[in-house]
């Protein structure tokens, strides 16, 4: 009998390396980012000359190069240190997953040769024996905050300790560089904390379509093998791309998810139906992601929603009729609800995210009320609620209420 990966192991006509076109991928060139890559290594260039350099906070969109442009400076900075027997080390931390001044120092320990546990210290311990780990020679230490507002929002105690912890060394230097998506995250810090992390502050611009372009073309000359590509492609990926705010790793996913459904489907070139298949594709694979993150009570009122559509079987509802269903889905669900004005918070924000539609029409003689209805195809939605075990109760209505209208 054959094995099932016989014939999905062949050797693809589409794809040369489809390694260069994920995320993680850094390019020996930076299209449309030199100015930034050029003030990022004037201010690191003082670790190689035994200084302490700036922390630096790096601003702009998803997708607009920073995590890239960072780690790219980093691998030359360590390069031209070993070259010079200068001590340069990066260290990267994404704080979307270590969140707490705990998690954060408990890694930077490890990396020094301290055993510290996942849990279980109290925090100025940990950060002791991160000191101790770290001052044991004479080396800058820069650290990577990623998503350093998602560590901000947690309180502010791993920037301070951070942006302090030079007086407090014998030999090692310590630098930090913030990238963040949000503009505005400095202000919750403590403004001697704000003052000491922005010392430095570069922003990132969002990518045009001919931008997005260049960065696509150098790629696809690397991931695809010859005449792969129509070429038209790569202008509707970057096109694609740029309404969504110069997101070049959306054109990158774009095109990565192009090259796959035309192998997969077996053609010989990748065209541009190809590429608004994919585009529909990771559109409901975003969708779905944001609502499995909703929080349970978010997604309660994005049920209400759809059970109102089975129900009524039309597309717009008061927000007295949304709250309604509100309360009969949480005594099903065997849960408190909220109060209105709390429920309508929830709806602004599922608003925000794009999830459902929110406007305010007027009544004429009997003034103006707000109108709700689903924004995105109900067959991204109910499958989500679904996997939450908290919901299926409620889903299990919406289904029957479904076979009920057929």
């Amino acid at each position: 009998m054959d094995n099932l990966f016989d014939d999905l192991i062949y050797e693809g006509r589409i794809f040369a390396n489809k390694e260069v076109l994920r995320h993680a991928y850094i390019p020996e060139k930076l299209p449309h980012r030199e100015r930034q890559i050029k003030s990022l290594a004037d201010i690191l260039s003082a670790a190689l000359k035994g200084e302490t350099p700036s922390n630096v906070v790096i601003y702009g969109k998803t997708g607009t190069g920073k995590t890239a442009t960072v780690k790219y400076v980093s691998k030359e900075l360590e390069r031209m240190g070993r070259k010079m027997g200068s001590k340069c080390f990066m260290i990267y931390i994404n704080n979307e997953v270590f969140d707490t001044q705990y998690r954060v120092f408990a890694y930077l320990a490890r990396i020094f040769n301290k055993k510290v546990p996942l849990i279980g210290w109290p925090t100025d311990m940990v950060y002791s024996e991160f000191k101790a780990g770290i001052d044991t020679d004479d080396r800058c230490v820069i650290v990577i905050l990623d998503e350093v507002d998602r560590l901000a929002t947690r309180g502010d105690g791993a920037l301070y300790n951070l942006s302090r912890i030079n007086s407090e060394l014998n030999n090692a230097r310590v630098s930090m560089i913030g990238i963040s998506n949000d503009l505005t995250f400095t202000e919750l810090l403590d403004p001697r904390v704000r003052s000491s992390l922005s010392e430095e502050e570069i922003i990132f611009p969002p990518y045009d379509a001919a931008q997005l372009q260049d960065i696509l073309g150098e790629r696809a000359r690397m991931a695809f093998n010859y005449s792969a590509l129509n070429d038209a492609v790569i202008p509707l990926c970057a096109a694609f791309a740029a309404q969504e705010h110069g997101d070049a790793r959306r054109a990158l996913d774009l095109l990565r998810v192009s090259g796959e459904i035309a192998e997969r489907s077996e053609s010989k070139t990748v065209t541009e139906e190809h590429v608004r298949q994919a585009s529909e594709r990771i559109e409901a694979n975003s969708i779905v992601e944001v609502i499995k993150t909703l929080p349970p009570q978010s997604k309660i009122v994005l049920s209400s929603v759809l059970l109102l559509r089975r129900e009524r079987n039309k597309r717009r509802f008061s927000s007295g009729e949304v709250y309604n269903m509100y309360r009969r889905s949480c005594n099903h669900l065997d849960m408190e609800p909220l109060t209105q004005r709390r429920v309508s918070d929830l709806v602004a924000e599922l608003d925000i995210l794009g999830l459902v539609s929110a406007v305010i029409v007027s009544k004429g003689r009997y003034g103006r009320t707000k109108e709700i209805s689903l924004s995105v195809p109900e067959g991204y939605v109910q499958p989500v609620l679904f996997e939450d075990y908290k919901l299926k109760a409620l889903v299990s209505n919406i289904k029957v209420k479904a076979q009920m209208t057929l």
